[in-house]
Parts: structure tokens; C-alpha cells; sequence
């Protein structure tokens, strides 16, 4: 990670969270809100090795970062972590909310858990961080949230029923609390990636019939997600930008 000169950092004393920010996309936004200036709380679910590895990596480069641990589908342990983040830099600016996981198979084959791990992550855990984080947000009458959503949750995929309809429910849940919290200088919008070069496409089957479905004939890669939401979070021609799906996704998706 390279830091930009300090006249250049446009989150120069703000305060980010970054929700599973350990690896693969939440990895690559973490870095890059550091980047801009931002004192950036990594959260974890269970690799505290891997988390600890991105703190350093942002303090090496003359940043500023802190490793959370905090399960985001559990609402006592998203509180302890805003709280956490708050006694430590006294505010949040910016919400950042990647924490996912995948249990993929066919619909007939779909445990109930399965179904429900993936919701109570991928969407509950929205749900439950975007709450705790605009209340502060509400008080300053600014803020900006970004939501990571999928291409799957606008076109279906077969073998993700469950994570499918979360990143649909994510893409609704956006634009219902854009309307809710313009009126307090927050915006908040979505990003929907489409296949990108992480842990949880590395072993997918079929790379190349995936290719055909996408213009740009290749994966993306997390520092082309993350650019989009350090645009989102930091510039200030995103002022104006809200309750939008934007997807990063080689053309897979063209409305």
C-alpha cells in the first residue's frame, strides 16, 4: 500500500468501518480508504491472523487501523464494535458494509441453515450495522454508507437461491434508507460486483464458459471494487450520487 501526500487525502481524519475486511474485496477497500487518509477499523469474523496482517500493512504505510473482531449477523456484537470504534477515534464517517459468505447448492438440495446462515450474514448484517452507524451519522448530518451487493442479486445464479435473494434484499434495503437518510446529508448506495479473482472464485468450475457471459472476457480484480467505493466514500463529486446499484462487473449486467 501507498500512501497519497497528506494535502491529497480526501478522509484525512474520518473514520471508516470496513466489515470483513480481511481478505479478497474488504481487504482492497480497507487499504484503499487508508489510502485517502482514513483511520479504518477492520472487521473480522475469526481469522485474526489475516486481519492483523491488513493493520499492518496500513501502518507500515504511515496509516492508521484497527482489527475488530465481531460476528455482524449478531446485533450484542455489532454494537460492541461501533462502540468499540467509537471510544477509540469518537465518530464514524464512513460504512462499509462487505462481511459474506457462500453456501452454494441447488435450490431442492438448500438445508434451512444453509438458507438462513447466508441471510443472517449477508443481509441481516447490513441491516443490523447500517442501524447502529447512522444513528451517529444522523447526529452529524453526514455520512456515507456503501453496501456490497452481486450481479446475483439482479440476474439470479442457479446454486445461489439464498445468496441471491440477500444481495437482491441489499440492493432494496439501499435505496429504501437513501430516501430515509438523504434529508441528513447521508447517502448510501450499493455495489454490485460480478465474478472477481478472491478465495471465493478461485475454485469455481467452468471458468471458461463464466468468460463467455463477460464483455471484457476476464474477472475483475478487488482493487477495481474497491475504486469504486473509495470514489463513493471519498470524492466529493459523489455528493450527489445516492440510492444507486452501480455494478463493477466487465458488462455482465447491462440494463
Amino acid at each position: 500500500m501507498e500512501g497519497l501526500p497528506e494535502q491529497l487525502q480526501r478522509l484525512r481524519d474520518r473514520v471508516a468501518v470496513v466489515t470483513g475486511a480481511s481478505r479478497g474485496i474488504g481487504r482492497a477497500i480497507a487499504l484503499a480508504l487508508a489510502t485517502e487518509g482514513a483511520k479504518v477499523a477492520i472487521n473480522y469474523a475469526s481469522s485474526s491472523d489475516a486481519a492483523d496482517a491488513v493493520v499492518a500493512e496500513i501502518t507500515e504505510a504511515g496509516g492508521t487501523a484497527i482489527a475488530l473482531q465481531a460476528d455482524v449477523s449478531k446485533a450484542d456484537q455489532v454494537d460492541s464494535l461501533i462502540c468499540a470504534v467509537q471510544e477509540k477515534w469518537g465518530t464514524i464517517d464512513v460504512l462499509v458494509n462487505n462481511a459474506g459468505i457462500t453456501r452454494d447448492t441447488l435450490l431442492l438440495r438448500m438445508k434451512p441453515e444453509d438458507w438462513q446462515a447466508v441471510i443472517d450474514l449477508n443481509l441481516t448484517g447490513v441491516f443490523l450495522c447500517t442501524r447502529a452507524v447512522s444513528k451517529i451519522m444522523l447526529k452529524k448530518k453526514t455520512g456515507r454508507i456503501i453496501n456490497i451487493a452481486s450481479v446475483a442479486g439482479q440476474m439470479g445464479n442457479p446454486g445461489q437461491a439464498n445468496y441471491s435473494a440477500a444481495k437482491a434484499g441489499v440492493i432494496g434495503f439501499t435505496k429504501t434508507i437513501a430516501k430515509e437518510l438523504a434529508g441528513r446529508g447521508i447517502t448510501a448506495n450499493a455495489v454490485a460486483p460480478g465474478f472477481i479473482a478472491t478465495d471465493m472464485t478461485k475454485d469455481l468450475k467452468g471458468t471458461e464458459e463464466i468468460l463467455k457471459f463477460i464483455p471484457l472476457g476476464r474477472y475483475g480484480e478487488p482493487e477495481e471494487v474497491a475504486g469504486l467505493v473509495r470514489f463513493l466514500a471519498a470524492d466529493p463529486a459523489a455528493a450527489y450520487i445516492t440510492g444507486q446499484a452501480i455494478n463493477v462487473d466487465g458488462g455482465m449486467v447491462m440494463a
